[in-house]
């Protein structure tokens, strides 16, 4: 199965990208309930279907830190201290991110010094925290609260789909 929609999402008002991006998850997630397995394929369907988009992919929680878990795009920070960074602030304040310009976030860490923007939303299941979705891209002010929204529902789908073993 391979997806790529990005040009035709491209000129489509973002709440509609949304709903697509969400069926097509639907699909991912129909038979499969592996954690990895959905991880990998839904940072793969964001990254190539998600405009303007250098990395998407996923920081799992564990012994008290953040460690790299399945993604798309250039080689990461394998470990994220809770509290530093996007993605360590993110989980430590259970709050989404939604950063317009990462080189004036206080403490970024400059994994890929092509991105300019990102957005990283805390994963949780029954108050839990699992880990963050982290989305970067390479212009400045690509994330707002409609990519939080349509994001957080694709995330739902996901945590209701997936057999989660963190």
């Amino acid at each position: 199965m391979s997806f790529n929609f990005s040009e035709i999402f491209k000129d489509q008002p973002k709440e509609k990208i949304y709903e697509q991006l969400y069926q097509m998850a639907e699909g991912l997630f129909y038979d499969e309930r592996d954690m990895l397995a959905n991880m990998g394929n839904l940072s793969s369907l964001l990254y190539f279907n998600l405009s303007n988009i250098n990395w998407a992919g996923f920081y799992l929680y564990k012994n008290d830190e953040l460690v790299l878990g399945p993604f798309n795009g250039k080689v990461a920070c394998t470990r994220i201290a809770m509290g530093r960074g996007v993605c360590g602030t993110a989980a430590a304040e259970n709050i989404t991110q939604i950063v317009e310009d990462v080189h004036q976030f206080p403490g970024h860490i400059a994994c890929d010094s092509a991105s300019n923007s990102e957005i990283v939303i805390p994963l949780f299941k029954d108050e839990k925290l699992l880990g963050v979705l982290d989305i970067d891209s390479f212009e400045k002010a690509t994330f707002d609260t409609e990519d939080e929204k349509g994001l957080k529902k694709i995330l739902e789908l996901f945590i209701e789909k997936t057999d989660l073993d963190i």
